[in-house]
Protein backbone atom coordinates (compact mmCIF):
# COMPACT_ATOMS: atom_id res chain seq x y z
CA UNK A 1 0.00 0.00 0.00
CA UNK A 2 1.13 3.58 -0.86
CA UNK A 3 2.23 6.17 2.27
CA UNK A 4 -0.18 7.77 1.41
CA UNK A 5 -3.07 4.74 1.67
CA UNK A 6 -1.59 4.18 4.61
CA UNK A 7 -1.48 7.64 6.50
CA UNK A 8 -5.46 7.77 5.76
CA UNK A 9 -6.51 4.61 7.10
CA UNK A 10 -5.10 5.18 10.18
CA UNK A 11 -6.24 8.34 10.77
CA UNK A 12 -9.78 7.70 8.88
CA UNK A 13 -10.96 11.37 8.30
CA UNK A 14 -14.34 11.01 7.45
CA UNK A 15 -15.72 14.31 8.45
CA UNK A 16 -14.76 18.42 9.47
CA UNK A 17 -11.74 19.64 7.86
CA UNK A 18 -8.78 17.89 6.47
CA UNK A 19 -5.27 19.85 6.00
CA UNK A 20 -2.45 19.35 4.18
CA UNK A 21 0.23 21.69 4.48
CA UNK A 22 2.48 20.64 1.63
CA UNK A 23 -0.49 19.38 -0.63
CA UNK A 24 1.18 18.90 -3.84
CA UNK A 25 -1.39 17.68 -6.45
CA UNK A 26 -3.84 16.59 -3.78
CA UNK A 27 -3.12 12.69 -3.59
CA UNK A 28 -4.14 12.30 0.04
CA UNK A 29 -7.55 14.56 -0.42
CA UNK A 30 -8.41 12.27 -3.13
CA UNK A 31 -7.22 9.19 -0.76
CA UNK A 32 -9.40 10.57 1.81
CA UNK A 33 -12.20 10.76 -0.43
CA UNK A 34 -12.24 6.98 -1.24
CA UNK A 35 -11.71 6.12 2.36
CA UNK A 36 -15.19 7.75 2.88
CA UNK A 37 -16.81 5.91 -0.17
CA UNK A 38 -15.09 2.69 0.62
CA UNK A 39 -16.97 2.85 4.39
CA UNK A 40 -20.08 3.95 2.91
CA UNK A 41 -19.49 7.28 3.98
CA UNK A 42 -20.73 11.09 2.73
CA UNK A 43 -17.81 12.59 0.95
CA UNK A 44 -19.35 15.90 1.57
CA UNK A 45 -18.93 15.33 5.26
CA UNK A 46 -15.24 16.75 4.97
CA UNK A 47 -13.60 20.42 3.75
CA UNK A 48 -10.26 20.28 2.69
CA UNK A 49 -7.58 23.17 2.83
CA UNK A 50 -4.05 23.11 1.10
CA UNK A 51 -1.34 24.77 0.55
CA UNK A 52 1.02 23.93 -1.99
CA UNK A 53 4.36 25.71 -3.12
CA UNK A 54 4.64 25.35 -6.47
CA UNK A 55 2.44 26.34 -9.36
CA UNK A 56 2.29 24.12 -11.57
CA UNK A 57 1.70 21.57 -8.79
CA UNK A 58 -1.11 23.78 -7.43
CA UNK A 59 -3.16 24.25 -10.65
CA UNK A 60 -2.62 20.30 -10.89
CA UNK A 61 -4.05 19.79 -7.14
CA UNK A 62 -7.06 22.61 -8.04
CA UNK A 63 -8.07 20.38 -10.90
CA UNK A 64 -7.64 17.36 -8.85
CA UNK A 65 -10.19 18.30 -6.34
CA UNK A 66 -12.78 19.67 -9.15
CA UNK A 67 -12.44 16.51 -11.02
CA UNK A 68 -12.92 14.44 -7.94
CA UNK A 69 -15.98 16.82 -6.34
CA UNK A 70 -14.12 17.86 -3.12
CA UNK A 71 -14.90 20.76 -1.72
CA UNK A 72 -11.68 22.44 -0.88
CA UNK A 73 -9.73 25.59 -0.28
CA UNK A 74 -5.78 25.73 -1.60
CA UNK A 75 -5.91 29.35 -1.06
CA UNK A 76 -6.38 32.30 -3.89
CA UNK A 77 -2.28 31.54 -5.21
CA UNK A 78 0.50 29.26 -4.26
CA UNK A 79 2.85 30.10 -1.69
CA UNK A 80 5.44 28.76 0.87
CA UNK A 81 3.54 27.50 3.88
CA UNK A 82 6.48 28.94 6.27
CA UNK A 83 6.81 32.62 4.31
CA UNK A 84 2.91 32.83 4.17
CA UNK A 85 0.18 30.78 5.96
CA UNK A 86 -3.30 30.58 3.59
CA UNK A 87 -4.67 29.23 6.31
CA UNK A 88 -3.70 31.23 9.41
CA UNK A 89 -6.61 30.60 11.28
CA UNK A 90 -7.34 27.07 10.60
CA UNK A 91 -7.87 24.03 13.04
CA UNK A 92 -8.04 20.73 11.25
CA UNK A 93 -9.56 17.92 12.56
CA UNK A 94 -7.31 15.53 10.59
CA UNK A 95 -3.98 16.69 9.26
CA UNK A 96 -2.37 14.67 6.39
CA UNK A 97 1.02 15.33 4.81
CA UNK A 98 3.85 14.14 3.86
CA UNK A 99 6.22 17.31 3.43
CA UNK A 100 9.43 17.34 0.99
CA UNK A 101 12.54 16.08 3.93
CA UNK A 102 15.02 17.96 5.15
CA UNK A 103 14.63 21.06 2.88
CA UNK A 104 18.00 23.68 4.11
CA UNK A 105 17.01 26.61 2.71
CA UNK A 106 13.17 27.89 3.84
CA UNK A 107 11.93 30.42 5.11
CA UNK A 108 12.69 30.60 9.14
CA UNK A 109 11.30 33.51 11.09
CA UNK A 110 12.89 32.95 14.76
CA UNK A 111 9.73 34.78 16.51
CA UNK A 112 7.57 32.88 14.73
CA UNK A 113 4.11 31.80 17.32
CA UNK A 114 3.78 28.15 15.52
CA UNK A 115 7.47 27.45 17.36
CA UNK A 116 5.73 26.46 20.42
CA UNK A 117 8.05 23.50 21.21
CA UNK A 118 11.39 24.96 19.99
CA UNK A 119 12.61 27.11 17.23
CA UNK A 120 13.51 24.49 14.29
CA UNK A 121 17.09 24.95 13.01
CA UNK A 122 17.56 27.22 9.73
CA UNK A 123 19.32 24.15 8.33
CA UNK A 124 16.51 21.99 7.83
CA UNK A 125 12.77 22.54 7.97
CA UNK A 126 11.65 18.72 9.21
CA UNK A 127 10.63 20.03 12.63
CA UNK A 128 8.96 23.44 11.72
CA UNK A 129 6.90 21.27 9.53
CA UNK A 130 5.74 19.01 12.74
CA UNK A 131 5.00 22.54 14.60
CA UNK A 132 3.06 23.80 11.57
CA UNK A 133 0.65 21.08 11.88
CA UNK A 134 0.33 20.69 15.65
CA UNK A 135 -0.17 24.45 15.63
CA UNK A 136 -3.09 24.03 12.93
CA UNK A 137 -4.71 20.99 14.55
CA UNK A 138 -7.91 21.67 16.23
CA UNK A 139 -7.79 20.63 20.35
CA UNK A 140 -9.46 17.09 19.36
CA UNK A 141 -7.79 16.81 16.30
CA UNK A 142 -5.03 13.88 15.04
CA UNK A 143 -2.52 14.22 12.61
CA UNK A 144 -0.30 11.98 10.71
CA UNK A 145 2.72 12.33 8.84
CA UNK A 146 5.99 10.75 7.16
CA UNK A 147 9.39 12.39 8.00
CA UNK A 148 13.25 11.60 7.13
CA UNK A 149 14.24 8.46 9.52
CA UNK A 150 17.37 11.06 10.68
CA UNK A 151 14.26 12.90 12.27
CA UNK A 152 14.19 10.69 15.04
CA UNK A 153 17.59 10.78 16.38
CA UNK A 154 18.82 14.09 15.10
CA UNK A 155 19.72 16.16 18.13
CA UNK A 156 21.87 19.00 15.72
CA UNK A 157 20.83 22.95 16.44
CA UNK A 158 18.10 21.89 19.02
CA UNK A 159 16.28 19.10 17.01
CA UNK A 160 16.68 16.79 20.08
CA UNK A 161 14.96 19.44 22.54
CA UNK A 162 12.13 19.65 20.46
CA UNK A 163 11.66 16.16 20.19
CA UNK A 164 11.57 15.69 23.82
CA UNK A 165 8.94 18.52 24.19
CA UNK A 166 6.48 16.93 21.61
CA UNK A 167 7.07 13.48 23.81
CA UNK A 168 7.19 15.29 27.03
CA UNK A 169 3.67 17.07 25.74
CA UNK A 170 2.34 13.63 24.82
CA UNK A 171 2.13 14.70 21.45
CA UNK A 172 3.43 11.52 19.54
CA UNK A 173 1.38 7.97 19.77
CA UNK A 174 3.32 6.16 17.35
Amino acid sequence: ASVVKVLVEVLQPDHGRVYDPCCGSGGMFVQAEKFIYDHNGDPQGIKVYGQENNERTWRMAKMNLAIHGITGNLGATWGDTFARDLHPDLEADFILANPPFNIKDWNRIEKDPRWRYGVPPAGNANYAWIQHMLHHLAPTGTMATVLANGSLSSKTSGEGEIRKNLVENDLVEC
